[in-house]
């Protein structure tokens, strides 16, 4: 008897475009302006915008908090307070080639319970950027 491994969708550019507006308007509605980065589950950049009146920095902000949340399976929210000198990973903001980044807003996106990337949002407060990211994950279905 042989058993084989469901086929989980990968995330599309489609479904980037999808989150990527979903986060748009839920920023909108709160009255923050920045960037939101869609990635893939291997890390690669699907989806990508930066509001015209944004700080430049949130772009790097909402890649890297995409990638700290796809890197480890959850949402930057609720990884803060593991990095702070007295965390369990308090050492893991810097003992990698690409810096992650441990500020809410990164949340990563699940299909038929299954990593298949991540989404991140910068440029407001951090429980603004989270807000977000979930409303933006919750709208495309993918938790």
């Amino acid at each position: 008897m042989s058993t084989t491994t469901p086929t989980v969708r990968p995330l599309t550019t489609r479904d980037a475009d999808a989150l990527v507006e979903a986060a748009v308007r839920a920023a909108d509605r709160l009255g923050v302006t920045g960037s939101v980065t869609v990635l893939d589950a291997g890390g690669h950049l699907l989806g990508f915008r930066r509001d015209d009146a944004a700080v430049l920095i949130s772009g790097e902000t909402s890649t890297r908090k995409a990638h700290t949340a796809l890197l480890l399976d959850s949402p930057t929210a609720d990884l803060v307070e593991l990095v702070r000198p007295d965390g369990l990973f308090h050492t893991l903001p810097t003992a990698l080639d690409r810096p992650l980044l441990f500020l809410a807003g990164g949340v990563p996106l699940h299909r038929d319970g299954r990593l298949v990337g991540a989404i991140g949002y910068g440029g407001g407060a951090p429980e603004q950027d989270h807000r977000i990211a979930v409303a933006a994950r919750d709208e495309a279905e993918l938790i």
